[in-house]
């Protein structure tokens, strides 16, 4: 009895681990399409991985500042590869909602950005939903 116990118990945690790991691959997905898409010149990849609704939120001269997804991708040109090296630093999700920190760094700008992404599992699909960010400048 103890035995099979055990068992069913193992599988269940198995189970928990497998969808977790699917999760995060999906998260994982949708942050590389923002990524690369935003690194390689691929517009079409940052919509995918941007909910149309998205905004941009940063802190400027000790303001909000607002700026919307469509505008964001619009400054991606297809094709136009930017000097954006980037990794995911960060991922916590429960259900059908996940948070995210992502680090890029801008070379010739000599910032390195910070943005925290959060995401919503829309129709199977996981989307950013919303992008905060800051940077520090280094010499």
């Amino acid at each position: 009895m103890r035995k099979s116990i055990t068992i069913i118990l193992l599988m269940f945690l198995g189970t928990l681990i497998t969808n977790a790991q699917t999760e995060i691959a999906q998260i994982e997905t949708t942050l590389l399409d923002y990524i690369e898409g935003t690194a390689n010149g691929q517009p079409e990849r940052i919509k995918r991985a941007f909910h149309p609704d998205l905004n941009l939120y940063t802190v400027s001269n000790d303001s909000l500042s607002t700026r919307s997804g469509k505008k964001y991708i619009d400054y991606f040109k297809k094709g136009k590869k930017n000097n954006r090296i980037a990794k995911i630093i960060s991922i916590d999700y429960q259900k059908d909602a996940a948070i995210a920190k992502i680090e890029v760094d801008m070379p010739d700008l000599k910032r390195i950005y910070t943005d925290y992404l959060l995401l919503l599992k829309i129709n199977n699909s996981w989307q950013i939903i919303h992008k905060t960010y800051t940077y520090i400048s280094y010499p």
